[in-house]
């Protein structure tokens, strides 16, 4: 830059000397200012160009940390971004043709009339094209700048989905929580059976108890035995202190076709729920368990744990099942949202 002004300095000598001889000194003064405002606006378009760059360039750093999510409005922003260094580049080149035309003024010494009309119409182009070239870098600017709101709009909204997911998190660690003590409080409560009676498993998000058909029902009966009776019962106070917790309990069946006598009974389809609901009124029985929070359900033969056709494999299958479920309501709103 310095030594830019130092040639200009430089012409303004060679003017002086020889300017009166060849052009009037109104002429002179006039190109003199003229040349001297292009040298302004051409700093002041230089200064402007680079605060944008360091702009542009932090941009670019923050664009870089968006999620996977906004990547096709990180890839837009990078394509304005080389379309403004495009712009850059030819700003540049403008501006070393206009140096150029500056230092042809030297010409002006001669007193080439014809010359220094075809510079000054040259100069005034110039200044045209960098006009033209300044309005397109704002017109990027404010799109730059509108990809940058999108940018944190887009931000925000994975961070609200991010403080929706910790929500989720929390509520999931909390129902684990709660069924791991659910599952401590059903087994303390049954403590007094045998494992070969009835076993109390976590998974998949569920309490199950399962117990055996001896523990219950004489074999092809829905009426419970006294045993079973204080079973259910014991683990009906664990239900009362629970009101979260939904209640299905499933009856289930051998292979062996039930010999119907006509009457109430005509399959495994109806042993199956004869039993469910006789476990659901010794629940209900003498307790504050709300009966919405029970469902009961015959499953007949068709979900046997052991598949084989044989004795031991029959009586796994014989049972009934007492699953304990949270109430995930209030997750699945979350979820919706």
């Amino acid at each position: 830059m310095n030594k830019k002004i130092g040639l200009l300095q430089l012409i303004v000598v060679f003017i002086l000397i020889f300017g009166y001889s060849c052009v009037s000194s109104k002429q002179f003064k006039e190109v003199q200012e003229q040349g001297q405002k292009y040298q302004d606006e051409r700093d002041m378009l230089k200064a402007q160009n680079e605060k944008l760059s360091v702009e542009n360039t932090e941009l670019g750093a923050r664009i870089k940390n968006l999620e996977k999510s906004i990547k096709t409005m990180v890839n837009d922003s990078s394509d304005r971004a080389d379309e403004f260094n495009s712009l850059q580049r030819d700003y540049q080149r403008i501006r070393r043709d206009f140096l150029d035309l500056q230092n042809s003024q030297e010409e002006l010494v001669k007193g080439n009339n014809h010359e220094t009309r075809r510079l000054l119409k040259q100069l005034q182009t110039t200044q045209e094209d960098l006009q033209t070239r300044e309005d397109q870098r704002r017109e990027l600017e404010k799109s730059l700048n509108a990809k940058k709101r999108n940018l944190e709009e887009l931000q925000y909204e994975v961070e609200k989905r991010n403080e929706k997911l910790t929500e989720l998190e929390d509520m999931l660690n909390q129902k684990d929580q709660m069924m791991k003590s659910l599952k401590k409080a059903v087994s303390d409560a049954l403590l007094g059976f045998e494992s070969s009676e009835l076993t109390v498993t976590h998974r998949d998000g569920k309490i199950y108890v399962s117990l055996e058909e001896k523990l219950l029902f004489k074999t092809g009966s829905w009426s419970v035995d006294p045993r079973g009776v204080e079973a259910i019962t014991s683990l009906a106070r664990v239900l009362q202190e629970n009101p979260n917790i939904n209640v299905m309990i499933e009856g289930h069946t051998d292979n062996v076709p039930y010999r119907s006598n006509g009457k109430q009974i005509q399959d495994n389809w109806d042993l199956s729920v004869k039993r469910a609901t006789s476990i659901v009124r010794i629940l209900l029985k003498n307790s504050s368990i709300d009966p919405t929070r029970i469902t009961a359900a015959g499953r007949g033969e068709y979900f046997p744990v052991d598949a084989a056709n044989t004795p031991a494999a029959r009586k796994k299958n014989r049972r009934t099942e007492i699953i304990l479920a949270p109430d995930y309501s209030k997750l699945y709103n979350l979820i919706g949202e």
